[in-house]
């Protein structure tokens, strides 16, 4: 068993094209589709590859479009556990205007899941012998009509119990009910920063006591704060808080950044780096995943050459 895995509840077969121009009422010309397996904890096993690392991708899978998006893991070798469902794995369609330089992003609902479905993720961690357990655990993205809230923080608690570190990258009720367990790294962006601190928003003034007041109240043991082109904020009882702000690069598409920072961070974890490293870590391939053209993930070169750069610019704070 790998020591990362990666649990996706919601994937998606992600088609992406190409328009000269988005207009209504008119049969538009699209270019041949490129098709990408797509769900947050799938991306995040996808940018691993991409940077040297491995994982096994844990992903509900169902109908022709599960059956390609399976495909689609076997071409780029990621290990990848499936779980077949009744109903169809969810298409997204991103039609990329040229005139313009638009994205157009059409995120559909994933399908209804049954309980005897989404049970066997909590089931095979909370019964894998000691030996085969995973050192780390990434849930990411939305879950589907069907499963539970506390999805989440019912595997928060197998992780607790069982000793394997969680990372947790959600929003809504999902999120607040993982923290509300205690899982060993969130990485919220600002708004949900104030939704964890039962805020409708607030101000930059306000991160830093509020990020310790999540640390405080057990929440997480790492808080990774993300802010988008300003890069990211670290809190921890062990580092303090402290800034990674990325240098200004050449931006194609953001789409992927967020997954690409967590395999970063999950990468850097897995090599034993102080938190500092490993955010720094994940700011550089979160960065590099915005010079790429649309749903593309990080590449493994520019990674490595923003994490120099960040390496030899350090913010003091």
């Amino acid at each position: 068993m790998s020591d990362v895995i990666t649990i996706t509840i919601n994937p998606a077969l992600d088609k992406s094209t190409c328009v000269a121009q988005v207009l209504p009422e008119k049969k538009l010309r699209c270019d041949e589709p490129q098709y990408e397996p797509g769900g947050g904890g799938i991306n995040v096993s996808r940018a691993l590859k991409k940077l040297g690392g491995s994982s096994c991708a844990w992903v509900l899978v169902g109908g022709p479009s599960g059956e390609r998006l399976c495909t689609l893991l076997q071409e780029e070798q990621v290990n990848y556990w499936p779980v077949h469902t009744k109903n169809w794995t969810r298409e997204n369609l991103m039609v990329m205007e040229e005139n313009s330089g638009n994205q157009y992003r059409f995120g559909m609902p994933g399908p209804v899941t049954f309980e005897e479905e989404w049970r066997q993720c909590l089931t095979k961690l909370a019964q894998m012998p000691a030996h085969k357990l995973p050192k780390y655990v990434v849930a990411s993205g939305s879950l589907t009509p069907g499963v539970p809230d506390d999805f989440y923080s019912q595997l928060a608690a197998i992780a607790n119990e069982r000793g394997f570190r969680l990372l947790v990258d959600t929003s809504g009720e999902a999120l607040l009910k993982a923290a509300g367990e205690g899982v060993y790294l969130l990485k919220p962006n600002l708004g949900e920063l104030a939704a964890l601190a039962g805020k409708e928003k607030i101000s930059a003034m306000e991160q830093e006591e509020i990020a310790r007041q999540v640390l405080q109240a057990g929440k997480c043991q790492v808080l990774v704060v993300s802010l988008g082109p300003r890069g990211a904020m670290l809190a921890s009882k062990e580092s303090g808080i402290s800034y990674v702000v990325p240098p200004t690069v050449p931006q194609q598409s953001a789409v992927g950044a967020g997954d690409s920072m967590v395999a970063g961070m999950v990468l850097s974890l897995m090599k034993g780096c102080s938190l500092e490293e490993v955010v720094r870590y994940g700011v550089a391939a979160g960065t590099a995943a915005t010079m790429t053209p649309g749903s593309e993930l990080c590449r493994l070169e520019d990674t490595e050459q923003i994490y120099q750069w960040l390496q030899e610019h350090k913010v003091q704070v």
